[in-house]
């Protein structure tokens, strides 16, 4: 092994992975302890090493646990045998090699004796006059540069292996701050509905319920994502990322209406039919503000963008009110409401003129729907000129089967 060029190698690796140069040296010192035992030492002892990169120098020390006798397991040199070469089902010609010394104890049994690693008490207190139960002792190893093919494959392997854990965790790091963000990225390839995407150090992951009906990804098509979660998984993306979550809507308001970013108008809640129709509820918190003006902008610019962001999914964006009468009214925009009748257990019963019925009602029973999502009560869309006779689809409840609840954005 050349460990001078290898120490010259630790920055450009850190800066090709994103990870720090001192996660890198210890990927190196776990390796280098790896091959040193096993090229020199025994399997059972605990090795490690000190890599200096600057140098190109390292030191080797085998560590040993100072332990109390009376704390510990003596077990006779026969009771191991069986217990070391219990015979492979495999390779019924001879014994298969324990792996983990460290068996895991039966309850209310003491840890048992290990003199590869651990020392009685006495007899560390003679190599050190303050140590006690419990410290580590060093014991200074031989240095070696040569290893056998073996040895530096077992290196190469653990430094591979704890490069990918500690790149893993700095990518969860980063990404974790971009949780409930907007990011951007690149589709990479599609997996049983799945879309996995390039965010940058990064892969996510798209389900198929997390994409909008009817949009059509492209390999090489770069678009904005909403990070749902990220997720502790080594075995597969950790990045939930989604295009259909109704705060995804929320998030591209923020970065197109500066109101929105700076807190002057709040988005209340959001009732969405992903790749539909969106119902968005906005309040000023100043007097001289319009919420509803600023969220679409001027000619329409501001609420355009989102729109084409969202592949011309419709969106409606109403005054949010206290009062559960005008907030019932402003939902069913862009019908015009001509009355309100709130009745007991959040039902309410909304008139409107004959020519704006089917309005209020929407294609298929959806605005009424998305109003009832957005306010919370159960709506009653009826045509002022028949009070009493009940429209087709013109009823809708806050809680349909599938149709979730509305996202509350605002306190």
């Amino acid at each position: 092994m050349d460990l001078k060029a290898l120490g010259t190698a630790v920055s450009q690796i850190a800066a090709e992975k994103g990870i720090a140069p001192e996660k890198v040296t210890g990927a190196i010192e776990m390796a280098l302890a790896a091959a040193y035992k096993k090229e020199y030492r025994k399997r059972s002892e605990i090795v490690k090493a000190r890599f200096e990169p600057k140098t190109g120098s390292m030191r080797f020390w085998q560590a040993k646990l100072v332990v109390d006798p009376a704390e510990v397991r003596i077990v006779e040199e026969e009771e191991e045998v069986p217990e070391k070469q219990e015979r492979d089902t495999r390779n019924p010609r001879g014994p298969r090699e324990v792996h983990d010394f460290r068996e895991p104890e039966e309850e209310g049994l003491l840890p048992r004796y290990n003199p590869d690693r651990h020392i009685f008490i006495a007899d560390a207190l003679e190599i050190k006059s303050d140590v006690k139960v419990g410290d580590e002792l060093e014991f200074e190893l031989e240095d070696h540069e040569d290893f056998g093919r073996i040895a530096a494959q077992t290196a190469k392997q653990v430094v591979l292996q704890h490069l990918r854990e500690a790149e893993r965790l700095s990518v969860q790091e980063e990404f974790s701050d971009k949780e409930g963000q907007i990011v951007s990225g690149v589709v990479q390839r599609f997996d049983r509905g799945n879309v996995y995407v390039d965010v940058g150090r990064a892969v996510g992951i798209m389900f198929h319920n997390e994409s909008v009906p009817g949009e059509h990804y492209r390999i090489g098509e770069r678009l904005r994502f909403y990070v749902v979660t990220v997720q502790d998984d080594p075995h597969r993306p950790g990045i939930i990322l989604s295009r259909s979550h109704p705060k995804f809507v929320a998030k591209l308001f923020e970065l197109e209406v500066p109101e929105i970013a700076d807190g002057v108008v709040e988005i209340k809640q959001i009732a969405r039919e992903p790749g539909s129709r969106t119902k968005i509820a906005v309040a000023s918190k100043e007097d001289g503000v319009d919420p509803v003006g600023s969220a679409v902008g001027q000619r329409g610019t501001r609420v355009m963008a989102v729109t084409n962001e969202l592949g011309n999914e419709k969106i409606d964006i109403i005054e949010w009110s206290e009062s559960a009468e005008t907030f019932i009214g402003n939902a069913l925009s862009p019908a015009k409401v001509k009355l309100v009748e709130a009745l007991p257990r959040r039902e309410a019963k909304v008139l409107v003129a004959e020519d704006q019925l089917s309005l209020a009602i929407g294609k298929g029973g959806q605005n009424v729907r998305l109003a009832a999502k957005l306010t919370g009560w159960k709506i009653d869309v009826r045509s002022q000129s028949r009070p009493d006779e009940a429209q087709e689809g013109g009823v809708a409840v806050a809680l349909e089967e599938g149709a979730g609840t509305p996202e509350v954005i605002g306190e």
